[in-house]
């Protein structure tokens, strides 16, 4: 057995903003915008890639993730229990629909556009003694919302391979990620099956994305890695991050070419704190790879 290639590259700082837990990194081509998302903190990042300015926009919760839209102005939004379209130059929230409402144990998390046009978000327990009560949506834009996976502790790891053909999705306590058959035409699944294990110390699995190899990236979030796994997931490169809780890849840039990769700040761990204060920054590096457009959702 091939052991995977351990790599040390050139990270860099990308931003001087830092994040109680940033997540969600999303490039928009069309602006050459990168956004993400403080959860915690109840904000809206761009950045402009060609200038680095930044514009920092409140939400009115917790914002789980986000998705871009055939709408450059508009974004489907997934606060802590409710999607809807975000405008961004009103900078109003217009809901779609609730989710889980009535479920105090829990809140959205992970969400992304498929090849389908719809938004796909899961849930995960908030409580610190998580249990497998969330779950995996499908959310188009009319409001429609269609429960496809359950049992998910913490919803996580949503991307597709470059034909559309496979999804993957994680849950992050377990520290599975699994792989379905995808229907870009209508977002059907099937054939579910495990494509990759985790554990604490290779890297529980929490945001992910896919290369236009087809090879999987997963934020290693419990060991300060990104994972890289080819198609048929075996795991071939580790690389280490210079903070201990990434939390998602993204490619980004004019040539897709770029890798970013956003983390947390520990919560109550001022040791950890004290030791690597870029904690919850958005960090950037060439990896040698290309990614993929991101899917948009059809309004």
């Amino acid at each position: 057995m091939t052991e995977p290639r351990q790599t040390s590259a050139c990270i860099r700082r990308l931003s001087d903003t830092i994040s109680d837990l940033a997540e969600g990194p999303t490039w928009d081509h069309r602006s050459r915008t990168l956004y993400w998302c403080d959860i915690l903190g109840k904000r809206l990042i761009a950045r402009d890639w060609a200038s680095g300015t930044e514009t920092i926009r409140s939400m009115p919760d917790v914002i789980g993730s986000f998705g871009l839209t055939t709408d450059p102005d508009v974004l489907i939004v997934a606060l802590r229990d409710r999607v809807g379209l975000y405008h961004l130059r009103k900078e109003t929230f217009e809901p779609l629909v609730a989710i889980e409402e009535t479920d105090e144990r829990t809140r959205l998390n992970d969400g992304k556009v498929g090849p389908d046009g719809a938004f796909w978000v899961g849930t995960m327990d908030d409580r610190p003694d998580r249990k497998p009560i969330g779950a995996l949506y499908r959310v188009d834009a009319s409001g429609g919302c269609t429960r496809m996976v359950e049992g998910v502790t913490v919803s996580n790891g949503l991307a597709w391979s470059p034909d559309g053909r496979t999804l993957y999705h994680a849950d992050s306590r377990p520290g599975r990620i699994e792989a379905w058959d995808f229907d870009p035409a209508t977002g059907a699944i099937a054939n579910r099956r495990l494509f990759a294990q985790l554990t604490n110390d290779s890297g529980r699995p929490d945001g992910g994305t896919v290369d236009a190899q087809g090879d999987y990236w997963s934020a290693g979030v419990s060991a300060g890695v990104v994972n890289r796994f080819s198609p048929d997931g075996t795991l071939v490169e580790t690389l280490k991050m210079p903070v201990p809780r990434p939390t998602m890849p993204c490619f980004c840039g004019p040539g897709l070419d770029t890798l970013v990769i956003t983390s947390l700040r520990p919560p109550g761990d001022a040791d950890m704190l004290s030791a690597y204060p870029d904690s919850g920054g958005v960090f950037a590096l060439t990896p040698g790879v290309r990614g993929l457009p991101g899917h948009l959702l059809r309004l």
